[in-house]
This record gives structure tokens, C-alpha cells and sequence, in this order.
């Protein structure tokens, strides 16, 4: 069996292809169900952020899986075979763990260490569970990825400033708004992951750069409500339902959109009143796939930045972390050593107890096959063979033992294991 990932990524895809192989909670949980029924796939786990879409697999043929992984793409974005082989990275076995590790650090993401992405991966894990898509080989590789994401932010600096997509893309709206948020009215699109980070995000400003009043929309109204109630009383946050949005943009002099949705949310139309402002509107999607219609660019009065906008404006960013960055790489790198090490000993392990426990059963079994024979040899001769024959054979397993464990997860261990279970009936 091999472990792998397939995926498409924003390092080597551009944004129209990423946006449409982004999945929903509920496509990923479609996804697994339909990997679960290969009998090529053992085990499965889909992790879909606003920039990558890849999916883990345990896997008996390593080929056919990264062909199947593709047509699931092709079949997800309605994409064309060629454009999903143009764009997939295939990373296998060590690779794999080395790749999931630095991604839940954040040194996969446009912004330098950003916070979301290691409860993206969290989340990601547990859907798998879930749906019973996950077994112990995934289960125990995104369990010590989280760690290891856990680790580099307590260790490093790679946190600090700014590190999340909310807050990067406040600060690309302050840049390409003369003035700033400053007295703004804003409105915040979605009350999930990336919506409540940019309301956060809001709140975190200093007070002579606070907008006047922030309104969220969200399809839960109470949701828009509750989260417009944990911010400072003085950002005026007030929240709404998804019916109310056009109402609530036409007076908008930035809005934001973070809303899960499979089509445009707003459209070019809904934003040319706010355009007609006398400093029109600046709107930033961080929709994935996007929630503003691509027209909206050409409406007078609109700015429109997306996800391109701002990895360019974060790339820019990098230099400065980059130290820490390293310091991060060498905490990712001593967690891929532990995860090996432990690894080789997991797998190693069961094969281990067998071969010890089917050569102790035959120990056991001719021990009393001749206890007659040995209780006329004397007293304490029976004793004296257990503990001579139970030494002999501990000495004899020491060595297989020990080049088990030390080969476990490479192509020679699994080779050795199966021939222990074909000589042995394990």
C-alpha cells in the first residue's frame, strides 16, 4: 500500500481552475463517499481551502489512484482532462507527510503562516471521520500534522503580524481606498470561517481607522446577529439575512464577500448604485468559488480585487517572515523525524506481536505435549526448560524484531512482512 496526494494548488493552478474544484462541506462528504467505494482506495481524506483542493489516500495501486483522483476533478470542476493534468501535483509516501505538515504550519499559504488553514486541515480530518472515509494510517498522519501546526506557531514568530487572509485582505482594502476604512460603511458577506476573520479583522483596527458601521449578511440571519453582537460596541455591527443584500450594498462603500456558495452571489447589476457613490465601492472576494460576478470590474465606480490581488499583495510580505519561516521548516522537519520513527513502529508492531505470539504458542504447546516427561527428570526441570526455552527463542526474535521495526514503511519492510505472514500463517 502507498500513501498519496493529489491535488491542485495555487502555486500551480491559476484562479478559475482552483475555484472550481473548490468543494463545499457537502461536496467533500459526496467526494469521500465515492472514494470510499474504490476498492483501490483503503482510506481517504479531502482538504479543501480557498487555495488547494487535494485529496490523501491510502492506496494499493499508486497509479490507478492518481488517475481515478483526476477524473474526480475533472468531474468536480467540469474541467477538461488536459486542464486537470496541466495543474495536479502527486506527491507519495514521505513526501506526503513533509507536504501536510508544512501546509497546517502555513508555509504552503499565500499569507506567510496564516492561521486558517490549520482548522481547515482540522476540519477536513474530522469530515473524513465522519464519513468513515479516514482509517488509522490518515487518522495518525493529520493528527500529528495538527501538532505540528499547533508547535511552529507557539515556537516560531511566523504568527505574528499580519497572518490570515481576513486581516491581509483588510489591509489590501485600506491600500486601495483613499482614506482608508476610516468612516466607512462596510459590508461583511458571510458569517463562516474567512466572514467572521474579516469582522474580527475590523474590530482588531485601531479606533481612527475603524469603519463607521459594519453590517453582516449571512443565509442565517442569527448567525450575521451573533457575530455583529461579539464586536466592540463601537463598531456599530449590525447583522442581516441574505435578502437584504442588495439594500444593504447599495449604500456600501466597501464590501467583502466570504460566502460558500456555487454561483455568484452579487451581481455586476446589484453593484451599480454603489458605484454611483461619490467614491464609489470597493468590494474584495474572497469568495471561493468567487461570490462577484467578473463583470463587476468594468462598472463605473467599482474596484474589484479577488484572490489573485491578494496573493500578489502578501507575496510582497514574505521577505520579512522569512527567518522565521526557516525556524518553522526546521520544527516541520523534526516532527517529519518523530512521525517516521513512529510510524515504522506502528507498522511494524502488529507483525511483531503475531510472530511472537504464533512462536509462543508453539513453545507452550510442546512444553506440555512432554510435562510427563520432564516431571520424571525432577523437580523444577519443567520451570527450568520454560525459562531456558523462553530466553532461547526471545534471543532468536531479537534480531527479525529489531529489522522490522527499523525497515517498517519502506518497500524492503514490506516485503520482509510478507513473507513473515506467508511462512508463518500470521
Amino acid at each position: 500500500m502507498s500513501v498519496v496526494v493529489v491535488g491542485i494548488e495555487h502555486e500551480q493552478a491559476p484562479l478559475d481552475v482552483l475555484e472550481r474544484v473548490t468543494m463545499s462541506d457537502a461536496e467533500v462528504a459526496k467526494a469521500l463517499r465515492m472514494l470510499r467505494s474504490w476498492q483501490n482506495v483503503q482510506e481517504a481524506v479531502v482538504l479543501s481551502t480557498c487555495l488547494r483542493t487535494e485529496v490523501y489516500a491510502v492506496v494499493d495501486r499508486f497509479h490507478d489512484a492518481v488517475d481515478q483522483v483526476r477524473e474526480l476533478f475533472v468531474r468536480a470542476g467540469a474541467l477538461s482532462e488536459a486542464e486537470v493534468e496541466d495543474h495536479t501535483t502527486v506527491r507519495f509516501d514521505d513526501d506526503v507527510a513533509m507536504h501536510l505538515f508544512s501546509v497546517a504550519s502555513g508555509l504552503e499559504s499565500a499569507v506567510l503562516g496564516e492561521g486558517e488553514v490549520l482548522g481547515q486541515v482540522r476540519r477536513a480530518w474530522e469530515l473524513a471521520h465522519e464519513e468513515r472515509a479516514s482509517g488509522p494510517v490518515l487518522a495518525e498522519l493529520f493528527r500529528h500534522a495538527v501538532r505540528t501546526g499547533k508547535r511552529v506557531r507557539s515556537e516560531t514568530a511566523i504568527a505574528r503580524g499580519t497572518t490570515s487572509f481576513s486581516h491581509a485582505a483588510i489591509e489590501l482594502a485600506e491600500q486601495h481606498r483613499p482614506g482608508g476604512l476610516a468612516g466607512a460603511q462596510v459590508t461583511v458577506v458571510g458569517a463562516g470561517e474567512i466572514g467572521s476573520g474579516v469582522v474580527r479583522a475590523l474590530a482588531d483596527l485601531p479606533e481612527a481607522r475603524r469603519p463607521a458601521q459594519v453590517l453582516v449578511a449571512n443565509r442565517n440571519p442569527e448567525r450575521a446577529r451573533q457575530l455583529a453582537a461579539s464586536t466592540p460596541a463601537g463598531l456599530g455591527a449590525s447583522g442581516v439575512g441574505i435578502d437584504e443584500l442588495h439594500r444593504v450594498i447599495a449604500s456600501a462603500d466597501a464590501v467583502f464577500t466570504a460566502l460558500e456558495a456555487s454561483s455568484h452571489v452579487v451581481s455586476a447589476e446589484a453593484l451599480a448604485d454603489a458605484g454611483r457613490r461619490e467614491r464609489g465601492v470597493l468590494v474584495v472576494d474572497l469568495g471561493m468559488p468567487r461570490n462577484i460576478e467578473p463583470a463587476a470590474s468594468g462598472v463605473p465606480g467599482v474596484t474589484l480585487l479577488d484572490m489573485d490581488d491578494l496573493r500578489s499583495a502578501v507575496t510582497r510580505a514574505v521577505d520579512e517572515r522569512r527567518a522565521e519561516a526557516e525556524r518553522a521548516a526546521g520544527v516541520v522537519s523534526e516532527e517529519l523525524v518523530r512521525y517516521r520513527a513512529a510510524s515504522r513502529e506502528r507498522g511494524a508492531a502488529p507483525v511483531i506481536g503475531a510472530l511472537r505470539g504464533r512462536i509462543e504458542s508453539l513453545r507452550t504447546a510442546e512444553l506440555e505435549r512432554h510435562r510427563q516427561q520432564l516431571e520424571e527428570l525432577g523437580p523444577g526441570a519443567s520451570e527450568q526448560v520454560d525459562a531456558v526455552t523462553r530466553a532461547v527463542l526471545a534471543k532468536v526474535l531479537h534480531e527479525p524484531s529489531v529489522v522490522l521495526k527499523e525497515t517498517s514503511g519502506t518497500s524492503r519492510g514490506e516485503r520482509l512482512v510478507e513473507a513473515l505472514r506467508a511462512l508463518f500463517d500470521l
